[in-house]
């Protein structure tokens, strides 16, 4: 009876393929309906069917980050890796095109860079025949059965990253133990952000003597001093010479961006002097719809693409990619989007590095741990509704101490969690 379990894998992996072909053609159409708001998406489709042209060999490191978020955590990585192994050749690839843009402008030539493959033995087999890697990393949450199982047959270790599990996600995955759990036994090891992370990982298959628990490596980040002096000449130009404050609102999803604007006029209805709102739309193709909405409500709009002036604007549309750091360092208080949407949260540790104050929604779910710290430390306020984010912003506003005693537990709280890269390279020296 003991092949029973390898039966079950063998059926279960052989049907999400046969799914994942039989999807295909939607997922074709899928890429030319978003190529109609986001023209990137039309480019580049060989490679994710594994037809990439960058070559490698056995001193390959392959890092995948999903997206723009995944790709900032992977920064400080990154950094590392180039530092500790010098003549290994590093590609990192991602699956969408703001996700290729912030690697393009985060690493430039001093990586290879290519869309991952979609999770089809095909394109896998082509792009690893292709790249030939060493040893494959995946940033957080990015599993993928069929990509982990031909690592696996070719004995290329597997390491997820700074990884972490959702009780949500966890329960998805739980629906196909037969698939999910071969998959996290083929794993040389994950990484977990928070023990709870861990715990959910190895209820689900993963061994035990494969888990590490490390902290957030988000928490790492440094600052760079052309950052730190851009993000000043930022706030000296935007403030003005009436010195007004400045709210940024940092990636927001549909249906957030009016949530937003209804606090602002909340707030400007109350201050004689109402701060400058920086507007900073999660998704690009967004950008010129968040535009018209600012304008449809009668607020004075500067774009900061265009470098437009913003002493007589109310709103400032951040419709720029990578540049969300600095933002972070030249506002006075810090609204976290995709949480006022159940869409899980952003990552606060940013502004918190800044020491800026740092608001939410209660939608954190892809930031447990974080927003708990932050929480905790006094450096965090969770705003349930329009309401409630204006009235906070209000109270800050009008009370400078209070916003920097909230700043400044918010740097505390992102210097003391440090660590967790220093963890994870003891980690991966024993498969680098």
């Amino acid at each position: 009876m003991a092949f029973h379990p390898v039966l079950s894998m063998i059926i279960s992996r052989s049907l999400y393929t046969a799914i994942l072909y039989l999807l295909s053609p939607i997922i074709v159409l899928r890429l030319l309906y978003r190529a109609i708001k986001a023209p990137a998406y039309a480019s580049r489709w060989s490679e994710r069917f594994g037809f990439t042209s960058v070559r490698g060999g056995e001193d390959t490191i392959w890092l995948h980050a999903v997206s723009v978020g995944e790709t900032v955590a992977a920064i400080p990585l990154v950094r590392l890796l180039q530092r500790d192994y010098p003549n290994q050749r590093l590609i990192v690839t991602c699956m969408t095109p703001t996700g290729s843009e912030r690697i393009i402008a985060a690493f430039g030539n001093t990586v290879d860079h290519s869309y991952a493959p979609y999770d089809m033995p095909g394109a896998v087999a082509r792009f690893l025949n292709r790249i030939k890697p060493s040893v494959m990393i995946i940033m957080e949450t990015e599993l993928w059965p069929n990509t982990i199982a031909a690592c696996a047959r070719r004995n290329i270790p597997v390491i997820l990253a700074n990884a972490r599990l959702s009780e949500k996600s966890a329960k998805g995955y739980g629906k196909v133990p037969s698939l999910v759990g071969p998959m996290l036994r083929s794993i040389s090891a994950v990484v977990a952000q928070h023990s709870d992370d861990g715990t959910r990982f190895t209820n689900l298959g993963l061994p035990s003597e494969a888990l590490t628990i490390s902290g957030n490596i988000k928490f790492d980040l440094d600052i760079d001093l052309s950052v730190q002096a851009l993000a000043e000449q930022l706030a000296q130009d935007w403030q003005g010479a009436d010195r007004r404050p400045i709210l940024l609102a940092a990636s927001t999803h549909r249906g957030e961006d009016e949530l937003v604007l209804q606090a602002f006029a909340k707030i400007k209805a109350v201050l004689p002097q109402a701060p400058l709102l920086v507007l900073v739309p999660r998704h690009p193709e967004r950008f010129a719809q968040v535009a018209q909405l600012c304008q449809k409500r009668g607020y004075a709009l500067a774009r900061r693409s265009v470098a437009e002036s913003t002493t007589n604007a109310d709103i400032l549309l951040g419709d720029t990619m990578g540049e969300l750091m600095t933002l972070f360092g030249a506002c006075d208080i810090a609204f976290v989007g995709g949480s006022l949407v159940p869409s899980g949260g952003h990552n606060m540790i940013e502004p918190a590095a800044w020491g800026v104050p740092v608001l939410t929604g209660p939608h954190l779910f892809n930031f447990t741990e974080a927003s708990q710290l932050l929480l905790d430390g006094g450096a965090m306020q969770i705003c349930n509704d329009a309401d409630e984010l204006a009235q906070c912003c209000l109270v800050l506003l009008q009370d400078p101490h209070r916003r920097e005693q909230m700043g400044g537990a918010a740097r505390l709280v992102a210097e003391a969690n440090r660590g967790a890269l220093g963890r994870l390279s003891s980690l991966l020296d024993r498969f680098i």
